[in-house]
This record gives structure tokens, C-alpha cells and sequence, in this order.
């Protein structure tokens, strides 16, 4: 009876092996790769990975070295036209914050933890960004992010174009344009760290980021520019604008990443001193300009430096021309911390 048994279990063995490469010779296999590298697999991955709602633009393909980054630490900005929104530029002058402040400041908490708004804002900010250096690095980790499409741009997908001059790197080229008006040199990888491989886009920034910290050791504050993504229940992109006299401002969010999701991270803490000040600079100057803070677990390569942020200008359903109103309203409050912050207090 023992013998018995046992042949029928390697009776079933060999049936089942055969049963195996039977599936693998009519293509099973490939279409198991096929089903986990397609766009969609990838897209619910990054969802795991940053909480956002994404769609893929074109194919994913392995990308295993970062070119050269390609900086612009220049004036001339040939497909951005002249800012509408006057620069000020006060020498030397530092922004006052008191604990009252932080009733113009929101953070929506998605990590676990709990922002300390009012210790943010009243804890010195100890920087002057018009030195001789770079002191402002500005990249792209999804530059081909791109907004409604009413300049009749080429898409290379839904809401995305490889055309520098229609997406994320015009929005860093006006902002470069209005910091530089006021005193503040700096540093725009022009790069679009998503294109070819959407998937790697956060590994190719972070070589960009510790690329030009090493190169630069003056930079002091570290702000990758992205555009949200956010559909009605009709599946609709919606846009996010607040009105600034005669013109329409995309809303500004800030992002901070924390520790939460595992990775270390140990300037977290300090990224969001400085989110909320920012945010409450920019409210001062712009009611209504901002969505609440965004605090998130993961590290979004803001590890990399005490004073890094990122900053969602509007949303796809928005215009570019309305990004670019909003980044000037962005680099006057940059502008306007560029000499530190005390407290009032």
C-alpha cells in the first residue's frame, strides 16, 4: 500500500510538470512579465509608493544611469514671456512670524504624525540666499507633467509633453527668472527625470539632487516643481486657482515627506519648519493661494537636505499660464525669507 502511495504521488509530480510546461511553452510566462511591467502594474505600484493617483505616460523602460544633469544658472529664458506680478526685493530685511501665524497655516497629515505648526513658524530660519553661490536648486523628478492644453502643445500623452517649453521646466524657468530678479542665484536642472522610465523617476532626481549639492555647497533650500493630478467623479482632471486682481493663480501645495514609511530621514522635522513658513508667507502676501500641507511617509529625496520641499502648482485641470502667475507669487515669498525669519515672540 506504501508503494502504491508513493507512485501516485510522483504520478501527480510528473503530470503537474508536464501540466507547467505546457503553460510555458504557449506563452504563459510572457504574459505573466507583460501583465507586471505594464503600465498599469506600475501605476499602482508608484500609488503604494507615494500615495498618489498617477497615469503612466507611455512606455516604462529600464533606465540604469543618469545622464550629466544640464543646469541653467542663467538670464535668458527664450519661451518664457516677461512676469506680470511686480518683484519686491527689501535688503536685508528679515520675515517676523509670531504663534498667532499659525492660524494661516493648514497640514493635512497623511503619515501618522502631527506637524508642529506654531513651533515651526517661531523657530528662527537662519539663511541669506543672496549670497555670491547658488543658494536654490530646482528640479523636475515628473518634468513632463504638463497642464489643459490650451497653447495646442504636442501631449505625449494625457496631460504630459516632452516639450520643455509647455511643461514643468517652463514653470522652474519663470521661477528661476523671478528669484533671480530678486537677488537669489539659482541652479534649474532642466532634466525631465520621468521620461523614458515614469518609475524611476524619484532615483534619477536623487542622483541630480547629490549631483549638484556636492557641486554646490552653497544651495540651501531644494524645491522640486511638479503639477497635481486630481479627477472629479465624472473623471474629469480638475484645476485649483484663486483669483490675483485680474488674473488666475494656480494654488501652490506644499509636500513634506517624513520617516514614517521606514526609511531615515533626519530632516524632516526641519523641512516642515520651513514648509510652514513658506505656506504662512505665502498666505500673508496672497490670501487663499494655498492648499493645506501635505505631510506624507515617504521621503520623496527630501532626506537629502535640511531645507527641501516639494510644490504641486495646481493641478492638470489648470493652465500653465496660470502656473506661471502662481510661481511668481512663489518666488516673491521666497524672496521675502531670503534674509531669515525671527519670532516676534
Amino acid at each position: 500500500m506504501d508503494w502504491e502511495g508513493k507512485s501516485i504521488k510522483v504520478g501527480a509530480v510528473v503530470l503537474c510538470m508536464a501540466l507547467l510546461l505546457r503553460l510555458l511553452a504557449g506563452g504563459l510566462w510572457d504574459k505573466m512579465l507583460l501583465a507586471l511591467t505594464s503600465p498599469q502594474a506600475v501605476s499602482a505600484m508608484l500609488f503604494l509608493e507615494t500615495g498618489r493617483v498617477v497615469r503612466p505616460g507611455g512606455e516604462s523602460q529600464p533606465v540604469e544611469t543618469v545622464p550629466t544633469p544640464t543646469e541653467t544658472v542663467a538670464t535668458t529664458f527664450p519661451t518664457v514671456a516677461e512676469p506680470t506680478v511686480p518683484i519686491v526685493a527689501e535688503k536685508d530685511v528679515q520675515a517676523v512670524f509670531s504663534a498667532a501665524d499659525a492660524a494661516l497655516v493648514e497640514v493635512r497629515s497623511v503619515c501618522g504624525y502631527t506637524a508642529d505648526v506654531e513651533g515651526g513658524l517661531t523657530k528662527q530660519l537662519t539663511w541669506d540666499l543672496t549670497g555670491e553661490g547658488p543658494t536654490v536648486l530646482i528640479v523636475h523628478s515628473h518634468g513632463t507633467e504638463s497642464y489643459e492644453n490650451t497653447e495646442n502643445y504636442q501631449e505625449s500623452s494625457g496631460y504630459r509633453t516632452k516639450d520643455p517649453a509647455y511643461n514643468m521646466v517652463s514653470v522652474g524657468d519663470r521661477l528661476v527668472q523671478i528669484l533671480e530678479q530678486g537677488g537669489i542665484k539659482a541652479v534649474h536642472d532642466r532634466q525631465a527625470h520621468d521620461d523614458p522610465s515614469y518609475s524611476d523617476s524619484y532615483n534619477n532626481s536623487r542622483k541630480s539632487i547629490a549631483y549638484y549639492l556636492e557641486t554646490y555647497p552653497t544651495i540651501r533650500l531644494v524645491l522640486d516643481i511638479h503639477r497635481d493630478a486630481v479627477e472629479d467623479e465624472a473623471g474629469r482632471q480638475m484645476g485649483f486657482s484663486v483669483e490675483v486682481g485680474d488674473k488666475s493663480a494656480a494654488k501652490l501645495m506644499l509636500v513634506v515627506g517624513s520617516d514614517a514609511g521606514g526609511l531615515q530621514h533626519p530632516h524632516w522635522g526641519e523641512n516642515m519648519s520651513l514648509a510652514v513658513k513658506l505656506h504662512a508667507q505665502l498666505e500673508k502676501n496672497t490670501p487663499g493661494i494655498c492648499r493645506p500641507i501635505s505631510f506624507r511617509s515617504q521621503r520623496f529625496n527630501q532626506d537629502l537636505s535640511a531645507g527641501a520641499l516639494i510644490v504641486e502648482v495646481g493641478s492638470a485641470g489648470n493652465t500653465r499660464q496660470e502656473a506661471l502667475t502662481a510661481v511668481e507669487l512663489l518666488g516673491q515669498a521666497i524672496i521675502d525669507l531670503s534674509h531669515g525669519t525671527v519670532s516676534c515672540e
